[in-house]
């Protein structure tokens, strides 16, 4: 979702450098980049780690509600979308296509994007939506993408994910669907059954039955 359908994935890099400023740090722009696609969690350890702070978990908690809350802000105010991105969603649901959002943010903050979605496009364009706090793990893990395969009563070799995140491009595989990797701010290394564009702009139907034949064709050399 941040980073991949919406211009969203910056005000949580907004919320994370104000809370490094808070501690009289400034988060390093490599571990920025670390941060994205993972769990609050994660993104916590890598501040902390990043400003050698040391840390509790009642402090962790308490630092990822502040972020989160900052984030929710900014979230209520406006959710742009990422180039491409509406034109393609659109013609995924005129195909017939069943479709997820799987995106590791909590479903309080997820709901706040899905309402200007809805908006934008007159109604919720999913069939499932899968949050990070309503999974047993998360991305890179593929439990979310399982999760909701299963939900849509799929199978993960006749699947495309999209994905902006190395943690999301990971997750994608591991569930074994093809993945079309749209890099936003981490850059994504070559992998099998991965397809990177640098935009979604042009990117319709088509191009997804691309990517899942690419994926086969590396499948049936293998």
């Amino acid at each position: 979702m941040d980073g991949t359908l919406v211009e969203t994935e910056q005000y949580w890099g907004r919320a994370l450098f104000a809370l490094a400023e808070r501690y009289g740090g400034r988060l390093s722009p490599a571990a920025r980049a670390a941060t994205v696609g993972t769990s609050m969690r994660s993104s916590m350890q890598v501040l902390y780690a990043d400003l050698q702070l040391g840390w509790t978990e009642e402090q962790l908690v308490a630092d990822a509600a502040w972020v989160e809350q900052m984030t929710a802000g900014l979230l209520a105010e406006a959710a742009p979308w990422r180039p491409g991105a509406r034109a393609l969603l659109s013609a995924v649901r005129s195909a017939g296509l069943r479709t997820a959002l799987v995106t590791t943010t909590p479903r309080p903050l997820a709901d706040l994007v899905l309402g200007h979605i809805a908006r934008s496009l007159g109604g919720i364009p999913f069939d499932v939506t899968v949050c990070g706090d309503e999974v047993p793990a998360r991305k890179p893990d593929p439990a979310p993408y399982l999760q909701a395969m299963a939900a849509l009563d799929v199978e993960p070799t006749a699947s495309v994910v999209v994905e902006d995140s190395l943690a999301g491009v990971t997750a994608g595989l591991a569930a074994g669907a093809a993945v079309l990797g749209v890099p936003s701010l981490q850059p994504l290394q070559p992998a099998a059954g991965l397809s990177v564009r640098d935009t979604l702009i042009g990117v319709g139907v088509v191009d997804l039955a691309d990517v899942l034949a690419r994926r086969d064709l590396v499948d049936a050399r293998s």
